[in-house]
C-alpha cells in the first residue's frame, strides 16, 4: 500500500468562490480507478504555511503509477495545479 499526500497553498484568497471551485473540481482525482480512500483535508497547524492537503491511497506501485499517468490526473495538474497553486509539499509513505 501506498499513501500518497499532499500539502498546499492555492493562489486564491482564503474562503472565495476560487478555492472552493479548485477543491471542488479536484474531486475529479476519485474517478481515477486506482485511487482509494482519497480525501480533502484542511491543515489547521501553526507550524506551517500550507493551508489544505490530499490524501489518497494505492494498492501498489502500479496502482500509483497509473495514477500518475492517468489522462484525469494529467489534466488536472497541467490545468489547475500549475496554474494555481502557489507552494506545496508531496510526501509518499509506505508501512514498516
Amino acid at each position: 500500500m501506498i499513501r500518497h499526500t499532499v500539502v498546499f497553498t492555492l493562489k486564491h484568497p482564503q474562503g472565495s468562490p476560487e478555492e472552493r471551485k479548485f477543491l471542488e473540481d479536484a474531486l475529479v482525482l476519485t474517478q481515477i480507478p486506482t485511487v482509494q480512500k482519497f480525501e480533502q483535508l484542511k491543515q489547521v497547524s501553526a507550524k506551517n504555511g500550507y493551508k489544505f492537503g490530499f490524501s489518497m491511497e494505492f494498492a501498489d506501485q502500479a496502482a500509483y503509477d497509473t495514477y500518475n499517468d492517468h489522462p484525469i490526473h494529467v489534466a488536472f495538474v497541467r490545468d489547475r495545479w500549475k496554474v494555481e497553486v502557489s507552494d506545496f509539499m508531496e510526501i509518499d509513505y509506505v508501512r514498516l
